[in-house]
């Protein structure tokens, strides 16, 4: 499943960017919906948006991780194996993405204990300007810095915000990119929760 509207593509930066970036924004494109790139991508994340185009993780094991969250604890996706999880990468500057998160936060109140278990993925440059719009949000679930490594285990990460929905085994199973109507992502997530986890 893939839904979604307007995407935040990076933002513009002064810096030359790379001939990997050239290459994507004028070779690559035609490969990918138009509105992935409305400007080259940010230079840092090349190679995040140099990966693989289409949903190549739905219905396959989500890639494990390990970062440190913004309290400085490790996050590790494996440690949320038996819940359902969703992974939601963002960004201080991506418009969409803070207005989903207080519904992700809403979320986490309201079915955390049927086994919900949000996180997220800030793409900021630094950890900064994350935890300042956390801190201003009050969010209540794990958030960590992400970088070029896990963009590229996730398919690319082309523009923001993105989503995914992992089930109690740690499969991915549903991926939302742009702004989405949250009913069609809560109708799924609700879904996922009503599901056990598969006897072993």
């Amino acid at each position: 499943m893939q839904a979604g509207g307007s995407v935040a593509p990076w933002p513009r930066t002064g810096r030359r960017a790379p001939l990997c970036a050239l290459f994507v924004a004028f070779i690559a494109a035609p490969l990918v919906p138009p509105f992935a790139y409305a400007g080259v991508p940010h230079p840092r994340r090349v190679i995040a948006c140099a990966a693989r185009v289409g949903n190549p993780l739905l219905n396959k094991p989500a890639p494990d991780f390990a970062l440190v969250d913004l309290n400085g604890q490790t996050l590790r996706l494996a440690a949320y194996r038996g819940k359902v999880v969703l992974l939601n990468f963002w960004a201080t500057w991506c418009a969409p993405c803070q207005v989903e998160m207080p519904v992700f936060a809403a979320w986490q109140r309201q079915h955390g204990p049927q086994g919900l278990q949000v996180i997220g993925i800030s793409m900021d440059d630094d950890a900064a300007p994350a935890r300042r719009l956390v801190e201003r949000l009050k969010l209540n679930y794990p958030v960590a810095v992400g970088d070029e490594r896990i963009g590229v285990r996730y398919g690319g990460v082309l523009g923001l915000p993105l989503t995914f929905l992992i089930d109690r085994d740690g499969v991915a199973r549903a991926r939302f990119q742009g702004e989405t109507d949250m009913k069609v992502i809560e109708n799924r997530l609700k879904t996922l929760l009503a599901q056990r986890r598969a006897q072993k």
